[in-house]
């Protein structure tokens, strides 16, 4: 039944399964005072009946009006086609629709005429904002990370602001030892920008050599930048014109090491058999590669969840929820590329 604009209302919904208005809210707003099989049997009739929530009556009400921000700005120009951030966004906006919000882009122009961050976020009603791969020392994030608005960081951590992060130290740590322990002792490691996540990623990575008692000479760390493949291929191709070159190179991440693939052919050197090589993200192209790629993946898709499940925690439990720094457990895939030494 349809009331006279031939909307499934929720009233409707509790005729059809003979239970109050109230339980049907509940049941459809995920709350835990009625049992599962209940709650599961509602959601079901409502999906039967093509029941559509009144967003606008909802925000009136709570004044909440279900909608998360994304800020993710990609100076690489990779956009979504990015492996390992679109698997993370893809898991933000899943978990986000399964408790009944909708994801808007956050940027710094809205048809022509350019805004803070903070301006857009009120402009499209975000009730809160899920920051991920941006420069979080800029004013116009650090203006979005002090107002009213409910923030979650990725890879980031500020005072007094939720953060989920990588396990990019233990990564880092993990994919030395792995090379160490295949009787690797001259590694080179290409890394991203100075960031964070880098920062970490270097700590591991030194870490594990100290306990090791190997000493990596400073010309064998090389900066490249993150999902760049040119320059990737340009460190490859200086660290392999020293004189005495590395036997085990790790690559910023998964993307970057084509860059790398393609010079070592062009070199007239063999993966693994002249230099072994690993990376990090566990994107499935890495997977596809011939040798299959030795990597760390992040757990892109916990990662995601976990912001999204923290942010909408943050927006609905304001007075009781307390800011926290989440790490998501990510884990070693071995592949070919790597070679005993």
């Amino acid at each position: 039944m349809k009331n006279a604009a031939g909307t499934v209302t929720i009233r409707d919904i509790s005729r059809k399964c003979g239970v109050s208005v109230s339980t049907v809210s509940k049941a459809l707003n995920h709350y835990e005072d009625i049992s599962p099989e209940k709650a599961e049997m509602i959601r079901e009739t409502a999906k039967n009946m093509h029941y559509v929530p009144n967003t606008a009556a909802r925000s009136l009400k709570t004044n909440v009006s279900h909608s998360i921000g994304v800020l993710f700005i990609d100076e690489t120009g990779s956009g979504l086609t990015h492996e390992y951030f679109a698997a993370i966004l893809d898991a933000v906006r899943d978990e986000a629709e399964k408790q009944g919000y909708d994801i808007a882009f956050i940027g710094r122009n809205l048809g022509g005429k350019p805004m803070s961050y903070l301006e857009h976020c009120r402009y499209r009603k975000c009730d809160g904002v899920v920051i991920a791969n941006v420069d979080f020392e800029s004013e116009a994030v650090i203006e979005l990370v002090r107002s009213e608005v409910p923030v979650v960081t990725i890879d980031y951590a500020y005072d007094s602001i939720s953060c989920v992060m990588s396990d990019n130290m233990n990564g880092g740590y993990t994919l030395a030892s792995y090379l160490t322990d295949k009787g690797h002792r001259k590694i080179a490691f290409i890394y991203g920008e100075k960031t964070s996540v880098t920062n970490k990623r270097l700590v591991g990575f030194h870490r594990a050599m100290k306990e090791r008692g190997i000493i990596i000479p400073e010309e064998y760390l090389v900066q490249g930048r993150y999902h760049d493949p040119q320059k990737s291929r340009e460190a490859t191709r200086q660290l392999m014109e020293l004189p005495d070159p590395p036997t085990a190179i790790l690559y910023p991440d998964d993307y970057s090491y084509l860059g790398g693939m393609i010079e070592l052919e062009k070199m007239g050197l063999s993966i693994p058999k002249d230099v072994s090589v690993a990376a990090y993200d566990g994107i499935p192209m890495s997977q596809v590669l011939r040798p299959k790629l030795t990597t760390y993946r992040q757990n892109a898709e916990g990662i995601g969840r976990c912001s999204a499940t923290k942010l909408i925690e943050t927006i609905e439990h304001r007075s009781t929820c307390v800011p926290e720094e989440i790490s998501v457990t990510g884990g070693l895939i071995e592949g070919a590329s790597t070679a005993e030494r």
